[in-house]
């Protein structure tokens, strides 16, 4: 039996998962733009982490398509395709869909207890207009659910298409301006995951995709 996980951890559990997770919300949030190149020293300096545990996030980033590494040249932040988010979208529906039934199926009742508190932390970022906080709860929301759903290999494999699709509505939600909207739907998958019910948590997920495809395809078409 697993041991219950009622909230995600709050304290990364090492210096390298830091500097990660810092640089990974730096590039969705724009504060290292597409196309710019850093050398490894510049990145360990704006997270004020050693090299050696930079060195190992500028690894993981890149297997999720986040930066380039170009060998005595440094590290150049990928470009966003917003073409691609659309092959993104269609990925994240299969695997998010399992996710949600899994951890209907799967999540225990201290687990589906954290998943409405986090529903209300995502509803409460909307309301604000706060994006950054918003997409802050929705990394841990996901995060936590994939691993609720126990199944390592589609945890892994969603991770990086979470934060794919987090930098390219990042880009472009003052478009749309629909923070608000955002967060329902996200918590509304939160909390049919929370009841247990199956049907119920595939269809939520289902209605996030759409929306999602929607606001990309808005993107994509924009001028035509």
């Amino acid at each position: 039996m697993r041991t219950p996980q009622p909230a995600p951890p709050a304290v990364k559990s090492s210096l390298s998962e830091q500097a990660f997770g810092t640089l990974e919300e730096m590039i969705v949030t724009l504060k290292l733009p597409p196309g710019s190149l850093w050398s490894e020293a510049m990145l360990s300096e704006a997270v004020g982490i050693g090299r050696t545990p930079v060195r190992e996030a500028i690894q993981r980033l890149a297997e999720y398509h986040l930066v380039v590494i170009m060998p005595r040249h440094g590290v150049r932040i990928a470009e966003v395709n917003e073409q691609e988010q659309l092959l993104v979208l269609e990925t994240r529906r299969e695997l998010e869909r399992l996710i949600a039934t899994r951890a209907a199926r799967r999540a225990s009742a201290e687990e589906k207890q954290a998943m409405s508190a986090m529903a209300q932390a995502l509803l409460a970022a909307g309301k604000a207009g706060d994006v950054v906080e918003m997409l802050r709860q929705y990394f841990l929301a996901k995060e936590f659910t994939a691993r609720c759903a126990g199944n390592r290999f589609t945890e892994q494999a969603i991770a990086p298409l979470y934060t794919l699709s987090r930098r390219f509505y990042y880009m472009h939600h003052q478009e749309l301006n629909d923070l608000s909207d955002v967060a329902g739907l996200h918590a509304g998958l939160l909390r049919a995951i929370a009841t247990g019910d199956e049907a119920a948590a595939a269809a939520a997920c289902e209605r996030q995709i759409d929306y999602a495809a929607t606001f990309a395809k808005r993107i994509i078409t924009r001028g035509f």
